[in-house]
């Protein structure tokens, strides 16, 4: 079995939109998902990329991504990574290509001189949080996500300055 771990390249868009969807239906969240191969294509590979992504293909299929974007920490000055989305594949779950995005997402940290990866987990997700707690991740209990989206953020927009 040839297991090859890459950044994520022009023609990838169609599985990576599959595998986003798979995600969001894991996730119990389908109908959320609206992005596209086009939306994708855009983010990854048009003008400065804002998304970034790296694949592991087990002989020579798509088994699990990993998404993520830069970020940027005001307290030591220095950018990190953000992963937005880890999945791997069901038929190949439990064979450590979990782990192996977290590690290569870890090296692009260290060789770029990034100070921090960090990402969210749902809690219901175990087997994700043990793999988290594994790899030497800390939960951030004292913060609270918030997110504005939807007619919300049009509302908050149309406010006068």
């Amino acid at each position: 079995m040839s297991e090859l771990i890459r950044r994520v390249r022009p023609g990838d868009e169609p599985e990576l939109t599959a595998m986003i969807h798979e995600l969001a239906e894991f996730e119990h969240a389908a109908s959320e998902c609206t992005v596209t191969e086009n939306q994708l294509r855009r983010a990854l590979f048009a003008g400065p990329a804002v998304l970034h992504g790296h694949l592991i293909e087990v002989d020579g299929y798509a088994a699990a991504s990993a998404l993520w974007f830069r970020n940027f920490s005001t307290w030591d000055g220095v950018a990190g990574i953000h992963l937005e989305d880890l999945f791997v594949r069901p038929q190949f779950r439990r064979r450590g290509l979990g782990r192996k995005l977290l590690a290569a997402l870890a090296r692009e940290c260290v060789e770029q001189g990034y100070s921090r990866l960090s990402w969210a987990v749902l809690d219901w997700n175990v087997n994700a949080i043990a793999l988290y707690e594994a790899v030497g991740g800390k939960q951030q209990t004292e913060w609270i996500t918030y997110r504005v989206s939807g007619p919300e953020l049009s509302a908050l927009a149309a406010e006068s300055p």
